[in-house]
């Protein structure tokens, strides 16, 4: 299965760096020296996280002040790894250096965002998310080679591609990493290629705008609302997720009873670890089958937005934080992944050449009659219907709300 990025950027006259990401299918040597590097840059990661995690709580409590050295850089941890840490575990060169270099630099990052106030605090990477990647820069000139049905990838050599024909034959790859995720491996690798090439959709016929601009509202009962009248349903609600979802449930309450007996028991017996491991692999499996259904559903969502080519596109600057902390609609507000939708359709945008715009969250797009401008006070989550009291205007409530969002005067242009 393959997956093509929409991060792309220029980079001169003509061409661009663009992503793509695909399934590949290593041999037994291959998967074994993966996961162990993963594991060890997720160990130095997390290494990374707890030594500033002290410094930063003996600078809290006064214990070092503002001259002395209470932030350590991924280049001053990797002089550490390599000088002192790599003695006393020497099973860390099952990584190669440029892996844990950019662990520590991903680590160090995290911080930066942290101390400029975008960010939480730092938390350590789990083994069960298995949210670590391998980076692999291009040193020589056959690494990242690509064929159709395989490709170089540094230290790994040659690995097997699930799909063949996908990634560019014979294009030139800067960087590239590594993935495992619920038992599969993939591959991410960044290409130049000309801006008219073939494996460049985006900018076909671009910047020639067809339609007028349009407004989208997000919503729980369907997931987009365009201003043109088309309406994209909330996938959650499909059969096949909900089926999933049923089968989610069975497996991990099937989890959970296997760490109860294991507790019972008192000890960690070799066939308890194992069986654990096939249900934990079971339960990863499925949260991975419904994650892909519903990227699928974004990136169709995105794309019938703006095939029309639009002049631009509106949306509501949504606090979804705080949307979150609604125990009744938490759940549903998190399936619909609306920071993911909004970022793909901004991007998206930003390549074909469609204005990108955003209206503050306190704009009453739903309480405001398109027809004369009243604002409905009164106006009540469960009112499908929007009903103007002073006009009697009628429309479905979120259609009335793409409505008011195109045509807002005040926004900014993301």
């Amino acid at each position: 299965m393959a997956y093509e990025s929409t991060k792309n950027r220029w980079k001169g006259m003509g061409r661009l760096l663009k992503a793509f990401k695909t399934e590949i299918a290593p041999n037994k040597e291959q998967r074994m020296k993966i996961i162990r590097s993963i594991g060890v840059a997720r160990f130095l990661y997390n290494q990374y996280i707890a030594y500033n995690r002290r410094l930063y709580k003996m600078y809290q409590r006064g214990i070092l002040d503002e001259k002395q050295k209470h932030f350590v850089t991924a280049n001053d941890f990797d002089k550490y790894v390599n000088h002192k840490l790599k003695k006393e575990l020497p099973w860390i060169d099952q990584c190669g250096s440029k892996a844990r270099k950019k662990a520590l630099v991903n680590a160090e990052q995290a911080f930066r965002r942290f101390f400029s106030g975008t960010s939480g605090f730092p938390n350590f990477k789990k083994k069960a998310n298995q949210d670590v990647k391998l980076y692999f820069p291009k040193n020589n000139n056959g690494d990242w080679t690509i064929w159709r049905h395989k490709l170089m990838i540094p230290t790994l050599k040659q690995v097997r591609l699930k799909e063949f024909g996908y990634l560019p034959v014979g294009a030139k790859v800067t960087n590239g990493t590594v993935s495992y995720v619920a038992g599969r491996f993939y591959v991410s690798v960044v290409v130049d290629i000309e801006e008219k090439s073939k494996y460049n959709k985006d900018l076909e016929a671009s910047y020639h705008t067809v339609t007028d601009g349009v407004g989208v509202d997000l919503g729980v009962k369907d997931l987009a609302i365009v201003s043109d009248g088309k309406v994209f349903k909330n996938i959650n609600k499909s059969s096949k997720v909900k089926r999933l979802e049923r089968r989610l449930r069975r497996e991990q309450r099937c989890l959970s009873r296997k760490y109860e007996f294991r507790k019972k028991k008192g000890g960690k017996t070799a066939a308890a670890s194992a069986n654990i491991e096939k249900q934990k692999l079971k339960v990863q499996i499925l949260h991975q089958r419904i994650t892909r259904i519903r990227e699928d559903y974004e990136n169709k969502t995105v794309h019938e937005i703006v095939k029309q080519k639009p002049r631009f596109i509106t949306v509501e600057d949504l606090n979804v934080k705080g949307m979150m902390k609604n125990r009744h609609l938490a759940k549903a507000v998190a399936a619909q992944r609306f920071n993911h939708l909004l970022a793909k359709l901004k991007r998206k945008a930003e390549i074909i050449g469609i204005e990108f715009r955003e209206v503050g969250r306190f704009y009453p797009s739903s309480k405001t009659c398109h027809d004369c401008g009243h604002i409905h006070k009164g106006l009540n989550l469960k009112d499908r219907v929007y009903v103007c009291p002073a006009c009697g205007y009628m429309a479905d409530r979120d259609y009335n709300a793409s409505l008011n969002l195109r045509d807002a005067k005040e926004y900014r242009v993301a």
